[in-house]
């Protein structure tokens, strides 16, 4: 069987706020320093789901309303590829379109 790693290394400050983070994908011969990050792990025995949200001191408010767009779409994106629910996805985008002209991210339609 293949294995796979992706590891995530966080440097914390003094208050335990993070300062950077850096992650690194073997396989893929990736490795960058991001300012934020969501993990979400599905939990088969407690039903549930688990969440990492990590962002440095140094993430600009306006970087995170963009973060939290792209990761909408992004949402919407793997959910119709994972279930093939496209009605509901597109209610998932129009939600995004919203919230990005809500945040003046994009112009209104």
């Amino acid at each position: 069987m293949k294995t796979s790693e992706i590891k995530f290394t966080v440097t914390l400050d003094e208050n335990n706020l993070p300062e950077k983070i850096d992650w690194v994908a073997a396989e893929a011969n990736e490795a960058s320093t991001s300012k934020s990050v969501m993990i979400a792990l599905w939990d088969a025995k407690e039903n549930n789901t688990l969440r990492i949200d990590l962002w440095t001191k140094d993430m600009l408010i306006d970087e995170m309303k963009q973060f939290y767009h792209q990761c909408l779409l992004s949402m919407a994106d793997t959910f119709e590829r994972s279930t093939g629910e496209s009605e509901v996805a597109k209610g998932m985008r129009d939600y995004a379109q919203q919230f990005g002209e809500q945040m003046k991210l994009i112009v209104q339609k």
